[in-house]
């Protein structure tokens, strides 16, 4: 055995050499081919550009034993043929101003020469002028005349077959299978204008209609059904339309709901001018906009739709063209945090009121009383009764305050003397009819074990959650004073306090002083490898200043540094509304009860309460019908 002080052997020098074709185009293809499904993805790719407006897959064995994809598309020229099988040869750029705003789902011209390198390819196609198709032997180079419409058939055998160790890796023919589907699944939610079909062994296990015709513009139904057909009608009933437009972007598509939320991150789907992409900026933007509005760690559900210029984006990043790179990621990122913002703060409870009652009022009469007119509501809210604050009940309320004329309210809004506040006796106030769709969440007529309040509107039965439902309207309360303020206030620190930084870090900070300004911090260079935190944000002066200096820094050179201090600054504000909302087995009269329903039906985010969970449940007539067996 060597002894430990013993010189390492100097190593044998090699000489440079070119590598022969055959093995660069196989080092090539572990870029671009990682599985059938990569294969499966850059045939239909060319499928597209070539304009074809029905794409069939045909599989066996998961895509390992046969890949043959056949589209309707212009087909390729007999003197092509040889030449899409050579490597960095394609038709859609010719010069650097083409790759810079590529417009097609294929480009580098390396697809069809490494997919040939490390399977049996072949190749066959007709363009509308030729007599006949001719069929391509990649192995062999034969070409030969061939029966075939206008469009193309590439056929793919035996995959990894000369790269035994890559087949090796391959999962099971069912999983293989699986992630096939789910490659031709995204470009099916993008081309809703093109018929898609797969068939496997022989069978056929998934078909897509095109939803319009070819040439026609695709119209916000079109795509919700090509959505119904791929995802499910669930995800279209409990999803949302985007349609966002910032500048040069316009975002479109659909958000689901929070209750819509997955265990897995396997319905978010986004696009870039066509092009199905994973991007951190998209990605980021979306958990940013869900962020206080789903339990626990619950994915969202969407599919956006993101249109920009060719210019401003770079698809050149990754052999496999699912990353891309934005000119200004920022811009992109407000833009789609903003759309799904937008979309999924509106609350649900006006949507109850747009839709069709199932059946009429009339036809389950009742007793209700006569409506009170707001004044007299909040009258007699606002008496004072045992074990209830004046300026309790007033917050609950939320409204302005009536006593902007009273004699006994001060101009601070709170009580200048204890009093108790006289109110009419119910036979004098006067009513103010309302119709039906003018309350979505209906009037409150009970309050169960003091945790849930009871509500019948036009539907049937809403139970809300009093203490969910309560926090959520105070926490965006507080939200919105201090957005209001459009600057955080900072707190000096008595110690600034230092940690050794990254040069990134130190650059970032420099760069961007005025925006951490903006944010309430205040960090300045104290050596060239050390930075100082001198200020905070008030709110978070309690917190580790360094820990929160370099999540901003770190979240500031990639995407919005304002996500950072507001999750920070949310969980804060989150745990005062969770001590100011009203506690439960509270006991509320019914014009509290109303007050609160009334502040949910304008809240945004009222769906859900600050931790995600929902704050409310309609049921309908027919469904409490069920319960009870009527009509059977």
């Amino acid at each position: 055995m060597a002894a430990v002080n013993d010189p390492m052997p100097t190593p044998a020098r090699r000489p440079i050499h070119e590598l022969p074709d055959e093995l660069i185009s196989q080092i090539a293809a572990g870029e671009v081919v990682e599985r059938p499904a990569s294969v499966v993805r850059e045939l239909v790719d060319n499928a597209l550009d070539a304009g074809a407006t029905q794409i069939t897959v045909r599989l066996i064995a998961g895509g390992v034993r046969l890949i043959a994809v056949e589209d309707d598309g212009c087909g390729i020229a007999r003197s092509e043929l040889p030449l899409a099988l050579r490597r960095h040869a394609t038709s859609k750029i010719a010069s650097l101003g083409d790759l810079e705003s590529v417009a097609t789902m294929g480009f580098r011209g390396e697809a069809l020469a490494a997919i040939a390198s490390v399977s049996e390819l072949s190749l066959l196609s007709r363009t509308a002028d030729q007599a006949s198709a001719f069929l391509l032997d990649a192995r062999s180079g034969e070409l030969r005349p061939a029966a075939r419409g206008t469009g193309s058939t590439v056929e793919v055998k035996e995959l990894f077959f000369s790269t035994p160790a890559r087949r090796k890796f391959l999962k099971s023919d069912a999983t293989e299978l699986a992630h096939c589907l789910e490659a031709v699944r995204r470009h099916a939610l993008a081309r809703p204008d093109v018929s898609f079909s797969v068939w496997h062994e022989g069978k056929l296990i998934q078909q897509w209609r095109a939803t319009f015709a070819p040439g026609d513009a695709p119209s916000t139904d079109a795509l919700a059904r090509r959505m119904a057909d791929v995802l499910g009608e669930e995800f279209v009933t409990l999803s949302l339309p985007v349609r966002h437009r910032a500048g040069p972007l316009v975002i479109t598509g659909r958000a689901g709901l929070p209750t819509a939320s997955r265990s897995r991150a396997d319905q978010q789907y986004a696009y870039v001018n066509g092009r199905y992409v994973r991007d951190k900026v998209l990605q980021h933007a979306a958990r940013a906009a869900y962020e206080d509005v789903l339990h626990g760690q619950r994915q969202p559900v969407y599919v956006l739709y993101l249109e920009i210029a060719p210019e401003r984006v770079d698809v050149n990043v990754h052999p496999t063209k699912i990353e891309v790179r934005f000119r200004d990621s920022r811009e992109v990122h407000q833009a789609a945090l903003h759309a799904l913002q937008d979309v999924i703060a509106a609350p649900r409870a006006q949507a109850l009121a747009d839709s069709p009652a199932p059946m009429s009022p009339e036809a389950y009469p009742s007793n209700r009383p006569q409506t009170l007119s707001q004044s007299a509501q909040t009258a007699l809210y606002l008496e004072e009764r045992p074990g209830h604050k004046v300026s309790d009940l007033r917050a609950l309320w939320g409204g302005p305050a009536p006593a902007a004329t009273s004699p006994w309210m001060s101009h601070d809004d709170t009580p200048a003397t204890p009093v108790r506040l006289a109110t009419a006796p119910l036979a004098t106030l006067a009513p103010e009819p309302a119709p039906e769709s003018a309350w979505p969440l209906g009037r409150a007529v009970a309050q169960i074990h003091g945790v849930y309040i009871l509500a019948e509107n036009t539907h049937g039965l809403v139970i809300v959650d009093m203490h969910a439902a309560h926090e959520r309207i105070v926490y965006e309360r507080l939200k919105a004073q201090i957005d209001n303020d459009r600057r955080i206030a900072s707190q000096p620190l008595l110690i600034p306090a230092t940690f050794a930084a990254t040069p990134v870090e130190v650059a970032t900070a420099e760069a961007q002083a005025d925006t951490l300004a903006m944010l309430g911090l205040e960090i300045t260079a104290f050596s060239e490898r050390t930075l100082a935190v001198r200020a905070v944000p008030t709110t978070l002066a309690q917190g580790d200043a360094v820990e929160l200096a370099r999540n901003v820094l770190a979240e500031l050179a990639q995407h919005d540094a304002s996500t950072v201090v507001q999750r920070a600054r949310n969980e804060i504000l989150g745990t005062m509304a969770c001590h100011g909302a009203v506690r439960a087995h509270r006991l509320l009269t019914l014009p509290e009860m109303n007050a609160l329903l009334r502040q949910m039906e304008t809240t945004e985010r009222s769906d859900q309460c600050n931790h995600g969970r929902p704050t409310w449940r309609q049921l309908s007539m027919k469904e409490l019908d069920a319960l009870f067996l009527r009509g059977r």
